[in-house]
């Protein structure tokens, strides 16, 4: 359920540059299909909106935004 409303919102905050379905059937980091540096900071503020938690801004925490699974066990673990 989680990795799927992720999908939704990349796709949402990359402006259909990245459908949900593409998302959820990547192999290859979600910047590789087109999900610029801009659309990752309108994800951080919908992540952060729609589960309410704080997205951790180090490179670590950063690099969680370019795999929808990684991103998706991320929240589920919180």
């Amino acid at each position: 359920m989680i990795k799927e409303r992720l999908a939704v919102l990349v796709a949402e905050v990359s402006d259909g540059a990245v459908t949900a379905q593409e998302a959820l059937a990547a192999t290859v980091p979600l910047s590789a299909l087109g999900v610029t540096s801009l659309a990752q900071l309108r994800l951080i503020d919908a992540i952060e909106s729609e589960f309410g938690v704080e997205v951790d801004l180090s490179e670590d925490g950063l690099a969680v935004l370019d795999d929808l699974d990684r991103l998706a066990g991320h929240l589920s673990a919180r």
